[in-house]
């Protein structure tokens, strides 16, 4: 079954598939089950980007406008310790989620649901649904359709596992990959008719660094195909990793947690030459100690730059040689990953010294937490109706 999505490009009528069949005969989004019926219900629209490390949730409800919804969400679940004394956790829940989640920690057993992009542990990952499903204040009798992201070529077990996580939770769903979502999500509809402006669903590079994948899509104005995306393990919390076991070699008598592994990466990472040493304070057996982690700190994220890099020249080399000029001056980073110090900068001025003619990169900006999710409401909206698929526990 084929089925197309209208996309309005620079005023055009263009569309885009997502149910793209595969050479095997089958859609990359295929749910092995009929299309939904119409519905005389009122429907409320989701966007969700469920990422390893945050997820978002936007919704609307259709033929209206603004938005009824609006949630980031640390994907954390935390369950409470055995023995735990009463009133130390809220309402002495034996499970909290996100934020609170991670408050308490001291006195909970912390399960990421998903690692790489993808559902590891199936248990937590319905857990964690059900919560988002909490937040939804809806009117009884609602039908909610959630439009979800996934990393770049997710395979099929994969898509299976998301689907049973939100089965039951949500009427319809429709799968689609995170870059490409976040395209739309970037995109300016109010700009369209403007001559100067560049739209990104017309013709970009869309890479979104997120904690677990690094997804790299072509988005040309259509459903992108299978090699017209990339999706990388290496991202934020390789980074992570990299750079703990990089301390842990250097001061072996320091042994910091996760938590401030990442924390020291997000408000001093950068790429290409440090402008000054990274000497950070932390606290080790009750005494604060100074670290000097700049060459740590660097060699992990220049090794993030490196494998973008090298996905972006393969994707590049893969779009039309009637394409490629336009679409070296619209490469665009989003995500967490986007906000490392200099990565746009140097990822155009190595593009530029390898040859590639006027590179543009541009880093999408202080909202990119929202686009996978604004992205998915606007695929939402515009889905056809054939192309929901019920899920059903």
């Amino acid at each position: 079954m084929k089925t197309a999505t209208t996309v309005l490009t620079n005023g055009n009528h263009r569309h885009f598939n997502p149910q793209r069949v595969n050479g095997n005969g089958k859609s990359r989004f295929d749910t092995g089950q009929a299309a939904a019926p119409a519905t005389s219900r009122a429907v409320l629209h989701l966007g969700f980007d469920w990422g390893t490390n945050k997820s978002c949730l936007k919704g609307a409800y259709a033929g209206k406008s603004g938005f009824a919804l609006e949630q980031v969400i640390p994907t954390i679940v935390g369950y409470a310790k055995d023995g735990v004394v009463d009133g130390l956790l809220p309402d002495n829940a034996s499970v909290l989620f996100g934020e609170p989640a991670l408050r308490h920690r001291l006195h909970l057993n912390l399960v990421h649901p998903l690692a790489d992009g993808v559902v590891k542990d199936a248990a937590a990952a319905r857990d964690f649904a059900k919560h988002l499903r909490s937040l939804i204040d809806a009117p009884q009798g609602t039908e909610i359709r959630a439009v979800i992201g996934l990393p770049a070529n997710a395979d099929p077990a994969a898509r299976d596992s998301v689907r049973e996580a939100v089965a039951g939770l949500f009427d319809r769903v429709i799968l689609i990959p995170e870059p490409f979502l976040a395209a739309l999500g970037f995109r300016d509809e109010a700009r369209l008719a403007d001559s100067s402006y560049v739209d990104p669903v017309r013709n970009s590079l869309f890479v979104d660094i997120g904690g677990g994948t690094t997804d790299l899509c072509l988005v040309q104005g259509y459903f992108p195909t299978a090699d017209e995306q990339v999706s990388l393990t290496f991202a934020g919390d390789r980074v992570d990793v990299m750079l703990h076991a990089a301390i842990r070699k250097t001061y072996p008598d320091c042994e910091l947690t996760p938590f401030k592994i990442r924390e020291l990466k997000e408000q001093h990472s950068f790429v290409g030459s440090p402008s000054a040493p990274v000497v950070v304070s932390v606290m080790v057996g009750g005494k604060v100690r100074k670290l000097d982690i700049t060459e740590q700190l660097g060699h992990a994220c220049n090794e993030l730059l490196d494998q973008i890099l090298a996905s972006a020249k393969r994707l590049i080399a893969h779009a039309s040689p009637d394409s490629v000029g336009e679409l070296l001056q619209n490469i665009i980073l989003t995500g967490g990953g986007s906000r490392i110090r200099g990565l746009g900068a140097e990822l155009q001025r190595q593009l530029a010294a390898e040859g590639y003619e006027r590179p543009g990169v541009r880093v999408a900006g202080e909202r990119y937490q929202e686009f996978v999710a604004l992205g998915a409401l606007k695929a939402a909206r515009q889905a056809r109706e054939n192309q929901w698929q019920q899920v059903i526990k």
